[in-house]
């Protein structure tokens, strides 16, 4: 067993997840790869040992993390099924606490469907309480208005304890938001991809808006899938060992890692200065960027992959030191101030 060592800083307390009463570390475990190798979307990952997957849930508890990511179509509930059992396994007060978000899979399906396989969502997490519910896409045979009065059903009877979406647009979580309104509710946050080589959010409108309404943004592929942890600029053989479709991407090409390589190395100087890793240098510097609004659900296929999440939490970069990382990554992107 890795032993995990938690320092107090103030980068380690929990906040608030948007406007919602959750307190939860600015870091969370995306668990996409507890899908069992199963359905489409369930293949990008390889099965995982249950013995990992309880080790790597441990470390993350150990660690201060204190919430799990997971959705229906990861693996067909293989996901929320496998980390229930985990936690269960593992027990305890910090396993009996933890906080759980999934999502509701949207395609070729109605509003109707959220109500109708809830109670499916709660058998697969074996009774555990889902703090958060997130609609996993915008794209559904549904408009937005009739997944949110769903979604409010669910919160008034006790279901789910709090609403979030994925992958809305600016003015997609303001309608989201303004129907929640009319139930007394508000929309809590919506899952984006981003981090130091997708900064899209920041000039579409989506982070702005979360910032007006108090609307956390939960990062998704925060390290853009390895890519940030240099490990493929310092080895690119790794590059043909990787599963899935995401080597076939252009910032796994030659061309896509010559053009990251100078923000590889400003992470690799930092890394050094504070004696971590690069991984967990662009970690930190996502979940403080934009003061408290940014939490990131990196995963973790392995053990050692779950202490270097922990370790992100306990130090947190200067402010001069974010700015050169987010003025190396403009440059990187070819963004306008």
């Amino acid at each position: 067993m890795v032993e995990v060592k938690v320092r107090e800083s103030a980068a380690s307390r929990y906040r608030r997840l948007g406007n919602s009463d959750l307190t939860l570390s600015p870091l969370g475990l995306g668990c996409w790869q507890f899908s069992n190798g199963k359905g489409i979307v369930g293949k990008f990952w390889p099965v995982l040992l249950p013995d990992d997957i309880r080790q790597i849930v441990r470390i993350c508890l150990e660690g201060g993390i204190n919430w799990f990511d997971t959705a229906e179509a990861y693996g067909g509930g293989q996901s929320e099924q496998l980390l229930a059992r985990a936690l269960k396994e593992i027990g305890g007060a910090d396993a009996g606490e933890a906080k759980i978000a999934t999502k509701w899979w949207p395609a070729l399906r109605t509003a109707g469907s959220i109500t109708s396989t809830i109670d499916e969502r709660i058998r697969m997490l074996a009774g555990r309480t889902i703090h958060l519910h997130q609609i996993h896409s915008p794209y559904s045979l549904s408009s937005i208005a009739a997944e949110m009065k769903a979604m409010a059903e669910l919160v008034k009877q006790g279901k789910i304890r709090h609403v979030g979406v994925s992958n809305f647009s600016a003015q997609q979580m303001k309608e989201a938001d303004r129907v929640l309104r009319e139930h007394g509710l508000r929309l809590v946050s919506n899952q984006v991809k981003y981090n130091l080589l997708d900064r899209r959010i920041e000039h579409n409108g989506v982070m702005e808006t979360a910032k007006e309404l108090g609307v956390a943004i939960i990062a998704y592929s925060p390290l853009e899938q390895g890519i940030l942890s240099g490990k493929f600029h310092k080895n690119p053989a790794l590059v043909k060992s990787v599963k899935g479709p995401r080597k076939w991407t252009p910032n796994f090409r030659d061309a896509g890692l010559q053009r990251s390589k100078p923000l590889i190395d400003q992470l690799d100087r930092l890394a050094e200065r504070y004696h971590v890793s690069p991984t967990q240098i662009a970690l930190n510097w996502l979940i403080h960027a934009n003061g408290e609004t940014v939490f990131a659900i990196p995963g973790a296929s392995k053990p050692h992959h779950a202490v270097e999440n922990v370790k992100a939490l306990q130090f947190a970069l200067n402010a001069d030191e974010m700015a050169e990382v987010a003025e190396v990554s403009r440059q990187v992107l070819n963004l306008s101030k």
